[in-house]
């Protein structure tokens, strides 16, 4: 034990009743009891260990994970329920899949005792400071990839720079997606020279696509009816007025279909409260499908973002509309789709400022979502153009898997 885990202690004491809130699983894991990986594979040159905390994070390494097992044993970690359930659905088969333990001293140790890493990839920011000391007492290099610092965030570290400054200074290198992030990198303590801007590996995940396999199944199941407008609002959440799928309900046109799919389970019911009438995905099944009439759908499972998606006529971005700080529009843009979000995008604001410079997406207020929904979907041209030029912008800014890709191979040999 040390005095980091004399801090954790009591502040886990007092979240414990905010944790039991939310149904977790794998608390064993969670302490850091995995089995022991086997040796690393014959023929690599060395173990990775790429953490990505929940789904995002998992999405944003499917392009550079199948670049890296071609030279590596490559082990992914998550620390959520649905961030594991995602890698291994992603990645099973192809590396290890493992949870990431809590960042107590002792957890810390039980889990790379069991993973042996060469080397760490951090995905975005995950840098507690347990884990990096560990691994620097190990000669285990560790990198942040696809770094990210958002404003909100820096202003959060700057304020206990003096506790979490010199775990950022412990870093190998920072590969960060762009220079606003590299100047806050620096401004933690990581000094200048290790921090390299690489770009972000999520446009690289962005799968360019005109369909998915099993979004007809869902409509189906779902009773939508394909000959009319469906809009499709992704990843909402709650806002000043309880919650953005009122807001939604009220801003389609008359006879334009509407699903929401709330970004946390928890919100299920109070959206669908929100859209009277609404067909419950978790109410239907390919042998119990929805009548057909309805105007309002929900879908209240998990991993079938993309399928409702692709079903689209346009679509909006959730968590945008509130005090929340936006959510990831480029899955929708990849697919072909218009894609509208709010004026909250603090969290995505190089992103949207991306699409925004190539008119590849359209932003709206509360105030005139309504107008812009219905603009667009009575103009076909205008949505097309609007999709290919955000398709365009996806395009133009790929490859930071293959940089992040260069730069681990670097730090491995850097450690040998």
């Amino acid at each position: 034990m040390n005095h980091l885990d004399l801090l954790y202690i009591p502040a886990a004491i007092v979240m414990a009743p905010l944790w039991a809130r939310k149904k977790r699983h794998g608390w064993h894991e969670r302490f850091g009891k995995i089995a022991t990986l086997p040796p690393r594979r014959e023929g690599t040159r060395a173990r990775l260990l790429l953490h990505a905390v929940s789904v995002g994070e998992a999405n944003a390494l499917r392009h550079l994970v199948p670049l890296l097992t071609r030279e590596f044993d490559v082990v992914v970690s998550a620390s959520t329920d649905t961030g594991l359930a995602r890698a291994r659905a992603l990645y099973e088969g192809a590396c290890h899949v493992v949870r990431y333990p809590v960042d107590l001293s002792w957890c810390v140790a039980r889990f790379l005792n069991a993973v042996q890493p060469d080397a760490v990839g951090l995905v975005e920011l995950e840098v507690w400071p347990n884990f990096v000391r560990a691994c620097q007492g190990r000669g285990v290099p560790v990198a942040v990839i696809n770094g990210r610092l958002s404003e909100r965030s820096f202003r959060g570290y700057r304020r206990i720079r003096a506790f979490i400054g010199p775990t950022f200074g412990r870093l190998t290198i920072a590969g960060v997606q762009d220079e606003a992030y590299a100047a806050r990198f620096e401004a933690m303590g990581v000094a200048r020279e290790r921090i390299r801007v690489t770009g972000s590996m999520k446009w690289d995940a962005a799968t360019i696509a005109d369909e998915v396999p099993g979004a007809a199944d869902l409509a189906r199941v779902l009773g939508i009816d394909r000959t009319k407008p469906l809009v499709v609002a992704g990843s909402t959440g709650p806002d000043d007025a309880g919650g953005e799928e009122a807001l939604l309900h009220a801003a389609c046109p008359p006879g334009v279909q509407l699903l929401c799919a709330p970004r946390k389970p928890e919100r299920f019911d109070e959206a669908a409260r929100a859209m009277p009438g609404c067909v419950r995905r978790s109410a239907c099944s390919p042998e119990r499908p929805a009548a057909s009439g309805a105007e309002r759908f929900l879908l209240d499972s998990i991993g079938e973002l993309r399928q409702a998606y692709s079903l689209a006529d346009v679509v909006v971005v959730g968590r945008s509309f509130g005090a929340l700080y936006g959510s990831d529009p480029i899955e929708p843009v990849a697919l072909g789709k218009p894609t509208v979000i709010g004026p909250a995008v603090k969290d995505f604001l190089g992103v949207v400022e991306t699409l925004e410079r190539g008119n590849g997406i359209v932003r709206a207020t509360r105030e005139t979502l309504s107008g812009t929904l219905a603009r667009l979907l009575s103009d076909a041209g205008k949505r097309r153009e609007i999709a290919a030029r955000g398709r365009a912008s996806i395009r133009q800014e790929q490859g930071a898997s293959e940089r992040t890709a260069t730069l681990l191979g670097e730090l491995v040999e850097g450690c040998g």
